[in-house]
């Protein structure tokens, strides 16, 4: 992927175009990718991003003279969502998503942000974040000609969505799969077990679809997905591995997610090694959902867990 090209618009397929914000950071790699699909006069735009005027402005000037039909939001981070209530307001059109923060989280995550405690997680929330419609899964949104179905695909945060762009072999998976790196799945609002589930039904939906032009992905973060499938592949077996390596760690001794993840993540740089040790603690509670772990005291973000394995 050639270096972003901030305020400039870059046509990926017919009438679908991506404008990156000016947000780099070791998160979110060259920025957050905003998108806009233009049929017929008509109008959408999936994740404005921050709320930052020049970007705006920029996907403002995608549509041209097109009617904006909906602002659609994969889920709630603040690289993501903010953009989107003024953005909207400006173009009188509504805020769609799954529904406000926090909106389809599990019942094992709803019981632990319920019971307090020091989890951590929360990071980059747009915490106050509500669209004026919420969009259930499967639902199919209509702008022009195009048919945008969205996907509950949480796990990065549970009320995520990816749209694909239906007969068009497109898409649009925010932070669900990104084009550079593997997601990070953060407790209680990110849930390791719902990602993993996620990644085996975008595999799934990427062998159903033999109907429309080969696949691809375009991702919140990082280049176009060109061969989704093989990325799926190698990230559902990468989940397994790091799985696989905690299980057998446990077995050692207790340990907590941050020696863990510093055991484990021996290739990972420093400045990712906190988010690392988010990914090795929302597997742990995999682990303890699953009966093979418990905590060897009060659930916190710093607790030992211990394996159950026989």
């Amino acid at each position: 992927m050639a270096a972003a090209r901030y305020g400039q618009p870059v046509g990926l397929a017919p009438g679908v175009w991506r404008v990156t914000a000016p947000n780099p950071s070791p998160m979110t790699h060259d920025g957050t990718q905003s998108y806009v699909v233009v049929a017929d006069g008509r109008a959408a735009v999936i994740d404005p991003g921050p709320s930052h005027r020049e970007h705006l402005a920029a996907l403002a000037a995608v549509l041209g003279g097109a009617t904006l039909d909906a602002v659609l939001v994969t889920h709630s981070h603040a690289d993501h969502s903010p953009g989107a209530r003024p953005f909207a307001e400006a173009h009188g059109a509504p805020v769609l998503a799954f529904g406000p923060h926090g909106a389809g989280m599990s019942a094992q995550m709803r019981r632990l942000a319920a019971a307090g405690g020091d989890l951590g997680g929360g990071e980059g929330a747009d915490a106050g974040f509500a669209p004026d419609r919420e969009v259930a899964d499967g639902e199919r949104i209509g702008v022009g000609p195009i048919e945008i179905e969205a996907l509950h695909t949480p796990g990065h945060l549970s009320n995520h969505l990816s749209f694909r762009l239906v007969g068009q072999g497109i898409v649009l998976t925010g932070d669900a799969v990104m084009g550079w790196s593997t997601t990070l799945v953060s407790p209680p609002e990110g849930d390791m077990a719902a990602q993993v589930a996620t990644l085996g039904r975008l595999r799934a939906l990427v062998a159903d679809i033999t109907d429309e032009p080969p696949v691809r992905f375009l991702p919140g973060h990082g280049p176009v997905v060109e061969d989704p499938a093989r990325l799926l592949r190698e990230q559902i077996a990468h989940r397994e591995v790091r799985r696989s390596a905690l299980v057998a760690a446990l077995a050692d001794e207790p340990a907590d997610a941050v020696s863990l993840a510093r055991r484990l993540y021996t290739d990972t740089p420093p400045a990712l090694l906190p988010a690392a040790a988010r990914n090795v603690l929302a597997t742990l509670l995999q682990l303890m959902a699953e009966g093979e772990a418990e905590p060897c005291g009060p659930l916190s973000a710093r607790v030992a867990f211990r394996s159950l394995s026989v």
